[in-house]
Formats: C-alpha cells, structure tokens, sequence
C-alpha cells in the first residue's frame, strides 16, 4: 500500500426530510447565494424544502448553472458574490452545480485572474465556505474537494481542486432522487461506476481494504442500478446515493495508484460535442480496459473474477468477457456505449487527438502509459 494521508471533513446529513437541517446549519448571520440550475428544485418540492429551511437567513438567488459548468456562467456569480458581498454559497443540485459553485468560492477570493485557477493551476488560498444539497447522485462532489469547470468561448474543460473548497456539509436526501428523469439517473450510475475503476483498475500495491471497498460500490451498482429503472423503494435509492458519494470521497482512493485516463478523453469529448459527462465515460472505459489489458492485467483479472464470477483460464478470454459483461451492465441502466450512437463519426478521432495534444495529455494514466497514439486507438475502437 502506498503512503497516504486521509481526511474528509465534510458532515454528511443522510436521510428523508434532512433538508430541514439547513435552518441550524448555517448560521444566521451568514448572506447566503442560493445557487442552482435550470430549476427543477421548484417542481420537484426541493427549493421550497430549502426556502423555509432558510426563512430567517437572508438569502440571494442565482439560477442557470448549466450541466459542464461554464467559466462564462460561474463568473456572474462571482461578480453577484462580491457586489453582494456574500459570505456563504449553497449549492443545490447536481455535481455541475457543486462543481460551479466550488469555482465559484474560489473565484470570489482570488487575487488575479480567476481563468488562472483552471488553466494554471494557480494556488486558492481562500474561498467563501459552501456547502450542498444533493438532488442527483453521481459525481461525489458533495463531499471532496475537486470540480470540472469548462469554458465555451475555447472549447476548454480543466479541473482543479483545493481543500478550501470542500463543502462544510452535505444533505443528502435519496426521496429528492423520485423525480429524477431517467438520462440523470443513468448518467449518475455510469458516473459513479466509472469513478470506482479509475482509483480500482491500476496495478495491485496489495491494497486489500481499499479493494474490498471499492468492489462493494461496484457490486451495489450493479445489483441496486437496474432496480432504479423499475419501481425503486427508498433502499434502492439510498444505496445508489451513497454509493456515488462514497465512489469519489477519497477513502477508495486512498493509499492506492489512480488512472483517470477515460476521463482525460473524455472530457475532451464533452468539450467537443457536448456529450455527458458519464455518457463519454461509458464509452471510452471498456475500450481503455482491452488497450491496456497487459498493464493492468492482474487487477482486470480481479475484476472479472470477484465482480463477475469470471473463471476463465485464458486471461484474454477473462478479460475479453469481463468487458463485455460491463459494457451490458452500462447498457441494462440505458446508457449507450459508442461514438456512433450519438451521431459521431470518423472525423472526431482527429479533433479528439488534437484536443489532447494541445492540453498536454499526452501521457495520462497511473504509469502514464496511455500516450497519445494508444489515445488515438482507444478513441477509433469507440466508433
């Protein structure tokens, strides 16, 4: 196991009608930008549950943080931030909201230029504190310290995190998820499902807890995913929920090698085209996994045995079957798994590379293995 240094300091409030909570976990004297997106908190009951949450807090709106949180968006919120001088953010939503609205944070502190933070890496040395009311599970962002902002005008789409822009708190009330339509509900299975691979499927460091951990989130998606296509009972809903937000909250990551590669292409794929964020993963991860199935050969015969039941005793054939087996898992919770079935075709796998090349992924993964020509392949078999 590799050195590591772990802590979450976000309190997570679990459960039906937790949203109340707000009323005492914020304090009064705190101005409050209530930030959220297109507004399906007013007809699903959840932005009336956080109005009277926050009856006696005085409180700004700000609405339209849209799904890949834009640079061009955020930073009328940060101007509402300073101009109001706001001193607390809440964000309510999804893991676009969540991520907006740590750049957000970020942003309104900031000494510079806040463009800076994403494509520089430059240092957040303060934030305004925020916390979250969760509405669709899939990102973990509720509870870790990493967002995705992209901005439209460059077709740009960087990440960047700090531990100043961790959520103080997080409600998470899995009857909010009753009124989610079905495109969220499978973009935030695949997400987490994907989240899980990328900090499991590397090289063994003989880390046996963080294994075991992550094969349980995979196990519970797959067994609780499907049920949530039907008629989910509150169970269902709970274990989806807290398995999105256990996916990406660190622990799993912890002491272990991460790839993060099928993002790298990815987000380049929804900077591009506008796809989903977990609709690009979906797509890309089983192809990466057959790409690099020498160098990860011994965690992918893990996978294929202890989350498929996979005895195969040529490890090509385990592998070839254990992709297969999760390309249908991503296909039995409605997600589709090609280029193709979005319309795209040959012509992306150049713009694709270029995009890669210019923002210097060039060589991404835990081995930084995955150069750009073996990019190049994994982008071509995903046609």
């Amino acid at each position: 196991m590799l050195n590591f240094s772990y802590s979450n300091n976000t309190c997570i409030h679990f459960g039906t009608r937790q949203i109340a909570k707000l009323a005492s976990a914020i304090d009064k004297n705190h101005k409050v930008l209530l930030a959220y997106g297109g507004g399906s908190i007013k007809s699903n009951g959840v932005y009336q549950q956080v109005c009277d949450a926050l009856a006696e807090h005085q409180v700004i709106e700000f609405s339209g943080i849209e799904p890949n949180p834009s640079y061009e968006t955020t930073m009328k919120a940060v101007e509402l931030v300073k101009s109001e001088q706001v001193d607390f953010i809440l964000a309510v939503g999804g893991g676009s909201v969540i991520d907006g609205c740590k750049f957000i944070a970020a942003a309104a502190k900031f000494d510079g230029e806040p463009w800076d933070i994403l494509a520089k890496n430059a240092k957040v040395s303060d934030a305004v504190p925020l916390a979250v009311v969760l509405t669709l599970p899939a990102t973990g962002s509720e509870s870790n310290s990493f967002a995705v902002v992209s901005r439209l005008a460059t077709k740009d789409k960087f990440a960047f995190g700090s531990p100043l822009v961790q959520p103080k708190f997080a409600i998470l009330d899995p009857s909010v998820m009753a009124s989610l339509p079905e495109r969220q509900i499978t973009n935030g299975i695949v997400d987490a499902f994907v989240h899980v691979m990328e900090q499991y499927l590397t090289y063994s460091v003989n880390a046996k807890v963080q294994d075991r951990f992550a094969e349980g989130i995979l196990q519970t998606l797959i067994e609780e995913g499907p049920k949530m296509f039907a008629e989910p009972d509150a169970d269902t809903r709970a274990n989806v929920m807290w398995s999105a937000t256990m996916a990406l909250n660190g622990l799993i990551g912890a002491g272990v090698p991460q790839d993060w590669s099928t993002h790298g292409i990815g987000h380049e794929i929804t900077a591009l085209y506008g796809l989903d964020h977990a609709q690009t993963l979906a797509i890309i991860l089983p192809r990466m996994m057959w790409e690099m199935r020498e160098e990860k050969q011994a965690k992918l015969l893990q996978f294929a045995r202890r989350i498929w039941h996979i005895e195969e005793e040529n490890a090509d054939d385990a592998i070839r079957l254990a992709i297969a087996k999760t390309e249908q898992f991503f296909q039995q919770v409605k997600m589709k798994t090609r280029l193709s079935d979005y319309q795209l075709e040959s012509d992306v796998v150049d713009a694709l590379v270029a995009q890669l090349e210019r923002h210097g992924q060039t060589a991404m993964g835990e081995t930084k293995a995955v150069t750009i020509e073996r990019s190049r392949k994994i982008i071509e078999l995903s046609l």
